[in-house]
């Protein structure tokens, strides 16, 4: 079941995902499932926007995300249990994993308990956000052709809120740039394993796949996928050295074999747009080197190589470009298992493409439902609300892969309420039978034009075409109401 499943229906979503939060009263668990549910049915809205103007609504909302026990994880803890258990099903998933920052503008005052982040780190003021999101991967892939296959979103199973200390003096001053001094601070790497320390092992016939970015690329990372018994597609960030044998004998470097072996296949991609580059498709090729072993880097207290090599294969995925052309793609995927033929390189480099998902995750938190646009003043607040609003962005991100996954499933499947399917029945003048049609006629509500070049409509299209679609179902809702007066 993902996430997104009776998101139409967002209270009895909101009691799924948050009813059996504890909290000492009663009182604050259904407040909690109340303000799930505002922010379900209404997205980025702000509290006393959901109070609908109650003033004793908007104060308890407040009191609620400042008191002492409504700490993300008790207010997670029935969401990440209800995900851990469906990941004790057979087959594979994928658990991605990912860190962004959230900001908040300066107030009058600063906020306590916030640190800091960005390129003005002397006056900006925000928290790292350490995400670890569960996908399932399907046991067969429906799509072969497809560049990613869709993938039903589960959840959350840890978050962790980083807020950067300055650096103390005493650090700057030491003779030796600080290297010492700095030992005894926590790093932020840490919240790589801390994440994977959070979710224990898979149990037997089920594998679990850790996908990340380079800044993932770390020995004591890969390492502790390896001894949770973890899967790992993560894209290579240092020319590690290799090592061979029982005695691990060197063996070269990690970048220089990958690229040495040659093409095995291709597939497209397509890329999304930058900044002074617009979104393409492009075939790349793909190659894999098993049977390597990275050597363990030196650690305080330990030389290199003294630690156990971590084992594993790269798959390389990179575009041809021509001699006077611009570097092209790359991607040196670091694989836990011995990839031996085209299927497996490729089953690991589309693995590593669904790391999107996560960033869809990001931008419909801070985009969609404006996590940095909170007013709340302290830092114990803004993390309450944030992993509030944490699940609904994951839910409206799965609202699109359910709209891929089931295309021709009953529209009555598409997550919104009966009352919803008949305004959008009358205000697109079509049956709207399938899931398809219905994401088709919200999608143009949201402005897609449903071109053949257009490419499938994304979350953020889906979103503003249901906030239009609310609008007008609030409409006729006060329309009715204004005639039987």
């Amino acid at each position: 079941m993902s996430i997104s499943t009776q998101f139409g229906q967002a209270h009895v979503w909101a009691q799924t995902q948050f009813g059996a939060v504890a909290l000492g009263d009663v009182r604050r668990s259904r407040r909690v499932v109340t303000l799930a549910a505002g922010w379900a049915r209404e997205p980025g809205a702000s509290i006393p926007r959901l109070s609908q103007g109650q003033a004793y609504a908007s104060k308890a909302a407040y009191q609620l995300l400042g008191h002492a026990q409504a700490t993300p994880d008790a207010l997670q803890a029935p969401h990440r249990q209800h995900v851990a258990q469906q990941l004790q099903a057979s087959g594979t998933f994928l658990l991605v994993e990912d860190t962004t920052e959230l900001s908040w503008p300066e107030a009058a005052e600063r906020r306590p308990g916030l640190g800091p982040v960005g390129p003005g780190k002397a006056t900006g003021q925000g928290v790292l956000l350490h995400s670890l999101v569960a996908a399932a991967w399907p046991a067969t892939d429906p799509e072969p052709a497809a560049k990613r296959p869709a993938l039903p979103l589960l959840g959350l199973l840890d978050q962790q809120f980083h807020v950067r200390q300055p650096v103390p003096e005493a650090e700057k001053a030491h003779p030796h740039g600080g290297s010492r001094p700095r030992q005894g601070r926590v790093r932020e790497s840490a919240l790589w394993v801390q994440s994977l320390r959070a979710v224990g092992q898979p149990p037997a016939g089920t594998r679990w796949v850790v996908v990340a970015d380079r800044g993932a690329d770390i020995y004591e990372h890969l390492q502790q996928c390896q001894t949770q018994g973890l899967g790992f597609v993560v894209r290579a960030a240092q020319n590690r050295a290799l090592v061979a044998g029982p005695a691990n004998t060197p063996a070269g470097r990690l970048f220089e074999l990958a690229r040495a072996q040659p093409s095995a296949g291709t597939f497209t991609l397509p890329l999304r747009g930058r900044p002074r580059q617009p979104a393409r498709e492009v075939v790349v090729q793909v190659s894999f080197s098993p049977g390597l072993a990275l050597r363990a880097p030196q650690r305080p207290g330990g030389a290199t190589g003294k630690g156990a090599p971590v084992p594993g294969s790269v798959v390389r995925v990179w575009e041809e470009t021509g001699p006077d052309a611009a570097p092209g793609l790359e991607w040196l995927l670091l694989c836990d298992q011995a990839v031996t033929d085209f299927a497996q390189a490729l089953v690991c480099a589309r693995q590593y493409t669904s790391r999107w998902l996560i960033e869809d995750f990001h931008k419909a938190l801070k985009t969609g439902l404006g996590a940095e646009k909170l007013q709340l003043q302290t830092a114990a607040r803004l993390f309450a609300a944030v992993a509030l609003l944490s699940v609904v962005a994951l839910a409206l991100v799965d609202l699109r892969e359910k709209g891929r996954l089931e295309p021709d499933a009953p529209a009555e499947a598409s997550a919104l309420t009966s009352m919803e399917l008949r305004v959008l029945r009358h205000q697109s003048r079509r049956p709207l039978d399938t899931v398809r049609a219905v994401y088709l006629a919200l999608a143009a509500l949201g402005g897609h034009l449903g071109r053949t070049g257009d490419g499938p409509p994304g979350w953020q299209t889906l979103w503003l075409g249901r906030r239009s679609l609310r609008l007008l179902v609030e409409g006729v809702q006060m329309a009715a109401q204004l005639l039987a007066d």
